[in-house]
């Protein structure tokens, strides 16, 4: 019949809810963005790390590549955090400028990417770190997050 019945709750049917949060991560975001709309990625970074990449992308394409509204990278060699968006097939101009870095190995993080009208908020453990405007017009087509690199996923939301 397809159902896991188990009376004590076995971890396989709690991970059909709430997938393992496994780097590298694909997730759906229900409904897509609009004004207002948080997302929020808690996480430890690794205690070697070279990078890791946030995205929020139009749908999961790998071919053609889906567009990317805003893609996220901490490069700690350099110590950026850099921004831009690819958009049918092209990527924009990098942004690199923040007043500081704001992640530390082997340490938890907390980033929020809140969606305003003609921009992203991008908050660093309740420090609003930079803005990166749209470049994606249909908000509601940007409905998919997807998280790789040097950290460990502890929480999405």
């Amino acid at each position: 019949d397809g159902h896991l019945n188990n009376s004590l709750g076995s971890p396989v049917q709690a991970d059909v809810y709430f997938p393992r949060l496994i780097v590298p991560f694909c997730g759906h975001i229900k409904g897509g963005m609009r004004p207002g709309k948080k997302i929020l990625v808690m996480g430890i970074v690794d205690l070697n790390p070279e990078s890791f990449g946030i995205s929020l992308t139009c749908g999961e394409s790998e071919d053609p590549p889906a567009d990317v509204a805003i893609e996220l990278k901490a490069v700690f060699t350099e110590r950026q955090f850099v921004r831009n968006s690819c958009v049918a097939g092209e990527w924009g101009e990098e942004q690199s400028s923040i007043p500081y870095f704001p992640f530390i190995p082997d340490q938890p993080f907390r980033v929020e990417i809140l969606c305003e009208h003609p921009r992203f908020r991008i908050f660093v453990d309740g420090h609003q770190l930079f803005d990166f405007y749209h470049r994606i017009e249909t908000l509601s087509a940007i409905d998919t997050i997807k998280i790789n690199g040097d950290l460990q996923l502890t929480k999405l939301g």
